[in-house]
């Protein structure tokens, strides 16, 4: 109706303020066009503020059209630099790069001068690593024409540059700019966090407070993120402070960055009373506590605030089911993942990532098919992490055709496809086709790590290629620089063990430069039992227990090893001995699938319906 009345006011004053009045009306396309072609029959269309008016809203507003705008810039005999910015401005708006080049070479053949807006407007469309060619032509430009010593030009420089990866040009336009203004240190600190820079965040910081730069909530809320990463109290603490004395205002951004410094570096006390001081909470807020809890292993009190979340989002839920990922509670995901579907938030790939993690666990083969299912169904998009994810359900369960149709199928693959693929065909028993996958993972170029040379080396266990296992131990170091650990030596006395070849496994184990621990000391001991040689294995069973002595499978091991060689007197006096020190065995636990539910059986347990 205000437009209407406008109109009509229009159609009888004619003059150049009522188009004015009308344009600050106007909120689509189609009332733009009608108020266009009044002008043009009244004669209005000569006055060039009447025409900027027009380009101005089809380049800022939401409803604007650019191919309007240009039809427009078109029928004028000489537009003004006002108009020419805006179309810059407009065609960065909508990020078409391409047009918005265009615009400005058109504009340097027209001879307009340039101003102080125009290269703001033009560096502000430069957001990726792709503009960075034509980024760099606009800063020569900027040189070129004596805008390097304007400020607002220099801050869109370093916010070009920061978008486009290229932090050592932006810090070199930073030092060169004057360092009085905040934010320019506010994007650079920012720049750094992206590229998980943080320590030089932190170094900033403090050379903000030399050049006795005030910061704002804006730079604590960046700083305290990265003194988060780096688990920087000392610095935090400082910042609380500032907080604390009023030098900054203090705002539910900044609260929440304070509450996840604390959490993060296991302060969880002062976290929660941050938080209890809070008069509005905030998704981000209930979310950072519930993290901070599941970080610091403290799942029950993460359930209890989670619980008494008003509403959980998906950032919500994933926290805690992660929680439960880490603490080995992989029945307590599946049902959380039920309550977030009753509760109708969708998941992301994050949380399919976690809930794909559970049902490997639990070799809960139908439920991770009905989750690939869901996945389909609902859109979520397969990235490489969540395709691994996919792999190792695969693998776990034991379904070794799906998980190589997966990675036959996979156009990007990391390191980590194929470290998942090589350990998933070692563990299947499958340890030709592991080394196999091994020797095309060279061919692509990409680098093995530690955890590959496990699956290389659990490969040759599995096939029992000794020689080639001993191949591929020394290899690690030569071909890739890898620094042995523990597992790596576990492995190798494992392949050695199942190999007959005991003495080199004990040889092994007594020249490693770090110490055993029982897990190699427990491989050399099944190898024991294996080829029956009591007197090794009652060595290398004391030295177990040096380390574990409440280890009931070592007591086990050894007395079935007793028992195969009938030293029923040497049997008898570990059973008293497990008897007077209340050591008892584990009781062994298996898993069934069944109607998408995952069930639990003990040994001798008989409560299980």
């Amino acid at each position: 109706m205000a437009f209407s009345r406008s109109m009509h006011r229009f159609y009888y004053s004619q003059t150049e303020s009522s188009i004015y009045c009308i344009l600050e009306k106007c909120k689509s396309m189609k009332q733009l066009k009608l108020i266009h072609s009044r002008t043009i029959l009244e004669g209005l269309m000569s006055q060039p503020n009447v025409y900027s008016k027009i380009i101005s809203f089809c380049c800022t507003h939401e409803a604007g059209d650019m191919r309007y705008a240009r039809c427009v810039l078109e029928s004028i005999p000489e537009p003004n630099i006002f108009v020419w910015n805006t179309m810059i401005k407009g065609y960065s708006r909508i990020n078409s790069t391409e047009n918005m080049i265009r615009m400005y070479k058109e504009m340097l053949r027209s001879s307009i001068k340039l101003d102080n807006y125009t290269f703001p407007f033009l560096l502000k469309g430069f957001t990726c690593e792709v503009d960075l060619d034509c980024g760099k032509g606009v800063h020569a430009h900027v040189c070129k024409f004596g805008f390097d010593s304007n400020e607002y030009v220099n801050h869109m420089l370093i916010h070009m540059y920061c978008l486009c990866g290229q932090l050592d040009i932006a810090r070199g336009v930073f030092e060169l700019s004057s360092k009085s203004d905040v934010i320019f240190w506010n994007e650079m600190i920012s720049a750094y966090n992206r590229r998980k820079c943080f320590e030089e965040s932190r170094k900033l910081f403090y050379a903000m407070e030399e050049n006795q730069v005030l910061p704002t909530s804006v730079t604590l809320v960046s700083v305290l993120s990265a003194c988060a990463e780096l688990k920087d109290l000392y610095t935090g603490r400082r910042i609380h402070q500032y907080i604390n004395d009023c030098r900054v205002e203090s705002s539910l951004s900044l609260e929440n960055a304070l509450i996840n410094l604390y959490a993060t570096c296991g302060e969880m006390g002062v976290a929660v009373d941050i938080f209890a001081s809070l008069r509005n909470r905030d998704a981000v807020s209930w979310t950072i506590i519930v993290k901070g809890f599941v970080r610091s292993a403290q799942l029950d009190l993460a359930r209890e605030y989670f619980d008494l979340m008003p509403e959980r989002d998906c950032v919500s839920w994933t926290a805690m089911i992660d929680g439960y990922i880490k603490a080995n509670r992989f029945k307590e995901v599946l049902e959380l993942f039920r309550e977030m579907q009753a509760a109708n938030v969708k998941p992301d790939k994050y949380t399919m990532v976690s809930i794909l993690s559970a049902c490997a666990h639990l070799g809960a083969l139908e439920l991770g098919e009905w989750i690939k299912a869901y996945m389909d169904k609902n859109s979520i998009i397969y990235d490489v992490h969540l395709l691994n994810a996919l792999i190792d359900m695969y693998f776990k369960c034991g379904s070794v055709e799906n998980a190589l149709e997966v990675f036959r199928k996979m156009v990007l693959k990391d390191k980590f496809t194929w470290t998942g693929m090589i350990v998933g065909l070692a563990i299947n028993g499958h340890g030709k086709e592991a080394l196999s996958m091994f020797s095309k993972m060279l061919e692509a170029s990409e680098m093995p790590d530690e955890i590959t040379y496990i699956g290389v080396l659990s490969a040759c266990t599995h096939s029992g290629l000794v020689n080639e296992g001993r191949m591929f131990f020394a290899r690690m170091i030569v071909d890739h620089d890898i620094k042995l650990n523990v597992a790596h030596y576990g492995c190798m006395v494992d392949l050695l063990g199942r190999a007959g070849k005991l003495m080199e496994a004990y040889e092994v184990v007594k020249n490693m430069p770090i110490k055993p621990n029982s897990i190699v000391w427990g491989s050399l001991l099944s190898a024991c039992r294996v080829q029956k040689n009591v007197d090794m294995a009652e060595t290398v069973a004391k030295r177990l227990l040096q380390l574990e002595p409440d280890n009931g499978s070592a007591y086990i091991l050894l007395c079935n090893i007793y028992a195969t060689c009938k030293r029923w007197n040497s049997l008898h006096e570990v059973r008293n001995l497990m008897m007077v020190k209340g050591i008892k065995k584990i009781p062994g636990c298996s898993l069934i699938e069944m109607n998408g539910m995952v069930h639990e059986f003990v040994a001798g347990d008989q409560s299980h319906s």
